[in-house]
């Protein structure tokens, strides 16, 4: 009995030191992950057209990480990395080959599992993971989709908005502008505009568009309303269980269409362009990996990646840079706010319950955005505007309230950080084939902000993604981010190191400067401290069909996929794509894109 009572005492003094700031049960967590939102959110600095009331309220009622960042700058393998705890070297994922496809991160509990193993209810909604797998939740509401999609022809398209050659990119990535009535909208050929949806394959259906305030919902408002009902029914609930609810908003991803009545908060004459220095780009390595060299064209043997593209057809459509990027701020900033209204929504339901004084709440995003800066409008790139991630946390009775911390730190701190305030306990391997947590828990820096005291690194390690059949971790492109300083090095071994005190914009590559070699040759010692070494590359997916073991193989499966999404490739229209199709399409689609953009 004197045993079993002292156990009883070890076990309360243990919640009770464990759950301090909280009250006596353990606490909810709503996890928000916005998708390609970089630091244009009030007081991030990064867009003073910005508005973002809701996610400022949510920011003074607790701590603004100024200096978050992501693991690998684009959407698959960095939610992977985010939602297991896992870098991109260890695991072996850097691509988008589907996460639970990796023995590594397989053999790995994901972030909602552990909280379920620890007895919390898991429910979410929209785009958590790249690649959804329906048992790592207890309950889900909406699958991701990436709509609303202007539709024609049978086929999704580009809004009717957008003008050649930009919208040649696609329904997607070349997409953007108000969610309006498209009644009497076609196009050159007579085919009448609709909305769609955006689910994939037999997934999409329409989307109903009379007026703005006669319309279906769009996927980020359906998620907006499962998450404050799922709220509210927790609420009422007498005697629940903790929770762990994520929340996936899928814009200000492309294609940036959201309601009228959000582009009419942004004034094209009043919206402010990002300060760019002619030449920029000049002194970067990053196209010398990407398959153009700085000043080059495009040719059939050298495609241009994703980055430099959207940005030379959308100034091509617009016929400067200026107005170029006022439209496509204009349609982010519109998203943006979008998103902030349901963030609103969700803190609302919150706080007008009896959660909030026992639920963290935290939000931020995959990756961030570059907005022309370095002649680049997109993610995966190693610079301030891809890395960077806007990162709030409200942790009621543990967070410093409306405080800002500098210290650099990046998205695999998330899962330790929910460990440590939660008292998640239990291995978050499976078994010997996983991999343990790689990040430290923000605990200390929550308490204390300005301190900067915490067991983390001192600088927030990205990779970037580039499509392998195999990845090598020891040669990969990685960025080291500090308080002060940027080193980049590349696949090729081309570095830049930027003072980001003195030069925020990172303008200037001080690599070649005498005066820094010293500090270039400590850089590279500390990122090859935190990689494997070469002869250690973790296993990976064989994504090739099964009978077949070698790279013509492997060449053939990407054919085939590059021919779903070009049909128009198969010249002799027999069903199939022959490489020399493949090749005399591919070298007319890059010289006429290259045209296009002189004209």
């Amino acid at each position: 009995m004197r045993y079993q009572l002292l156990t009883a005492i070890l076990t309360l003094s243990f919640f009770v030191v464990c759950a301090r700031g909280f009250t006596a049960d353990r606490p909810n967590v709503i996890f928000i992950i916005c998708d390609d939102l970089n630091d244009y959110v009030e007081g991030f600095g990064g867009h003073p057209n910005a508005v973002t009331p809701n996610m400022t309220r949510l920011a003074k009622s607790g701590v603004r990480f100024t200096q978050a960042h992501c693991n690998i700058p684009i959407c698959g393998p960095s939610r992977a990395s985010l939602f297991t705890g896992i870098y991109p070297h260890h695991s072996g994922c850097f691509g988008f080959t589907k996460w639970e496809k990796y023995e590594v991160l397989k053999n790995s509990r994901t972030l909602m599992d552990h909280f379920r193993v620890n007895g919390y209810q898991t429910l979410g909604t929209g785009k958590l993971m790249h690649h959804m797998v329906r048992k790592e939740w207890k309950q889900y509401g909406n699958r991701a989709d990436y709509g609303p999609f202007a539709f024609a022809a049978g086929e999704k398209v580009a809004h009717p908005d957008v003008p050649a050659p930009f919208r040649g990119i696609g329904p997607v990535d070349g997409s953007f502008g108000p969610l309006v009535n498209l009644a009497g909208r076609k196009t050159p050929d007579g085919k009448q505009f609709r909305w769609q949806n955006g689910g994939w394959g037999n997934q999409a259906k329409a989307l109903r568009v009379a007026s703005q305030d006669d319309r279906d919902l769009t996927p980020d408002e359906l998620n907006g309303n499962w998450a404050v009902e799922n709220i509210r029914s927790i609420a009422d609930q007498s005697g629940r269980q903790p929770f762990f609810m994520g929340i996936g908003f899928i814009r200000p991803h492309t294609p940036l269409i959201v309601p009228q009545r959000f582009f009419d908060m942004f004034p094209l004459n009043e919206i402010e362009l990002p300060i760019i220095r002619p030449g920029d780009v000049d002194d970067t390595f990053a196209q010398l990996i990407r398959g153009i060299p700085n000043g080059e064209e495009p040719t059939s043997s050298r495609t241009e990646d994703m980055g430099t593209r959207l940005f030379r057809q959308l100034v091509a459509s617009y016929g400067s840079r200026d107005e170029a990027l006022r439209r496509f701020i204009q349609a982010y900033l519109a998203s943006v706010a979008s998103v902030d209204e349901q963030v609103g929504r969700i803190l609302d339901a919150i706080d007008q319950s009896p959660l909030k004084k026992n639920t963290i709440v935290v939000l931020t995003s995959d990756h961030g955005w570059g907005m022309g800066e370095k002649d680049y409008l997109y993610k995966n790139s190693l610079w301030q505007e891809s890395t960077q991630v806007p990162l709030i946390v409200r942790a009621p009775g543990i967070a410093k309230k409306d405080t800002n911390c500098e210290t650099p730190v990046s998205l695999i701190d998330l899962y330790p950080t929910f460990v440590d305030l939660c008292c998640l306990e239990g291995d978050t391997k499976k078994n010997d084939k996983g991999h343990a947590l790689d990040g430290h828990s923000l605990k200390p820096l929550l308490k204390a902000p300005e301190d900067g005291k915490w067991s983390g690194p001192d600088e927030a390690l990205t990779a970037l993604y580039k499509w392998r059949i195999k990845y090598d971790p020891s040669r990969e492109s990685y960025s080291l981010r500090s308080k002060d300083w940027r080193y980049i090095r590349y696949e090729n071994g081309k570095e830049e190191l930027y003072n980001t005190t003195n030069d925020p914009h990172e303008w200037h590559n001080l690599v070649s400067k005498p005066e820094h070699t010293e500090r270039i040759i400590g850089c590279r010692k500390r990122l090859l401290a935190r990689l494997p070494s070469p002869e250690i590359i973790p296993p990976q997916p064989k994504w090739q069909p099964k009978e077949s073991n070698n790279p013509k193989a492997n060449a053939e499966v990407w054919k085939n996929k590059y021919f779903s999404k070009h049909p128009k490739a198969d010249a002799d229209k027999d069903g199939k794509l022959t490489w020399p199709e493949y090749k005399a399409y591919r070298a007319k689609f890059d010289i006429e894109s290259a045209k296009k953009s002189k004209e």
